[in-house]
């Protein structure tokens, strides 16, 4: 009777390693069995954090939509303070450093290391592009003091406010001292008080849209629309008229730009983080860990980035397009 003698490949398993470990693939975690349950377990993963991103996002826009429904003409009104071209060259932008992150992994499957890392590159270059646009548009809006909260309706700095005080004391004053014969210190107390006790339920968004926002009465409102007027009028910038010498701004117009600030500045910090983990793949990617056996990361980061540009993608049209 003759002996079979085993193969010794008979001893590696299914996986393409043997028992002692020959052939074992360096990137393959040692609690997967294969590089395609590695592969397939990591983009759940991501797909799962993908949906808490929307859930987080989700109810963003939520606030968004309620705000628009309560308030048409806030939105309608605010978003012409929106440089549209600058909004739209921002996602040009992350359209194309969505199709470079693409092709990044296309070439991380093929084992292309120097088209990988040209694209990755140019990827990182748009996630730079798109924040220095931002920045810019971000420093308008501040220079303009179109921003968030009350302090939207505030003079732009010391020397309009002292303008404004001066301003209320030599109009305001005489006025109501000649109409009531009072003290002109009792004219400006009983003038404040009136401001005061005006009811809110009395106004309305769209009836006392002429006259200010709410908590500023009508002559503070057409004083501080005076004072910058006659301090912007030679310059000539935005739609050729400052935001508080606008007659036909609605009441509550700062809430759009609180709900602009939060959403874009949400989705901006998610651009720095994708620009880490870009540059850590770039890194990975010069030295050589990246071919058509091992790809994941590559793979896992598209997502993600993609992932952001489809939020973009949502709050273009949402603040800058409709009217």
């Amino acid at each position: 009777m003759s002996s079979i003698q085993a193969n010794p490949s008979d001893h590696a398993d299914d996986h393409g390693h043997d028992d002692h470990g020959h052939g074992h693939d360096p990137h393959l975690a040692h609690h997967f069995e294969s590089m395609e349950q590695q592969l397939d377990s990591g983009k759940l993963g991501m797909w799962l954090f993908l949906a808490t991103e929307v859930l987080f996002f989700g109810a963003l826009f939520a606030a968004y939509v309620v705000l628009r429904a309560r308030n048409p003409e806030v939105f309608s009104y605010a978003s012409l303070y929106l440089d549209t071209m600058m909004g739209g060259l921002n996602t040009c932008v992350l359209i194309a450093s969505s199709l470079t992150m693409a092709l990044a992994v296309r070439y991380a499957q093929e084992g292309r290391k120097r088209l990988l890392c040209i694209c990755l590159w140019l990827t990182m270059a748009g996630a730079v592009g798109f924040l220095v646009i931002k920045a810019f548009e971000y420093n308008h809006k501040f220079h303009e003091n179109l921003v968030w909260g009350t302090g939207f309706y505030d003079p732009v700095d010391e020397q309009q406010a002292d303008d404004l005080a001066e301003v209320e004391e030599d109009l305001l004053t005489p006025i109501f001292t000649a109409q009531q014969g009072v003290s002109a210190e009792n004219a400006r107390v009983e003038s404040m008080a009136s401001i005061v006790n005006r009811p809110e339920e009395a106004a309305s968004s769209v009836a006392n849209a002429a006259i200010g926002p709410r908590g500023l009465a009508a002559p503070i409102a057409a004083e501080e629309a005076a004072i910058e007027e006659a301090d912007t009028h030679d310059a000539g910038k935005g739609h050729g008229k400052q935001h508080l010498s606008d007659p036909e701004m609605p009441v509550n117009t700062h809430l759009f730009f609180g709900i602009y600030f939060c959403m874009t500045g949400l989705h901006g910090i998610h651009v720095i983080i994708g620009m880490g983990l870009i540059g850590w793949l770039i890194w990975r990617a010069h030295r050589g860990d990246f071919g058509p056996r091992y790809f994941t990361p590559v793979d896992l980061g598209g997502l993600y980035w993609h992932i952001v540009d489809l939020i973009w993608i949502f709050l273009f049209p949402l603040f800058y397009l409709i009217h």
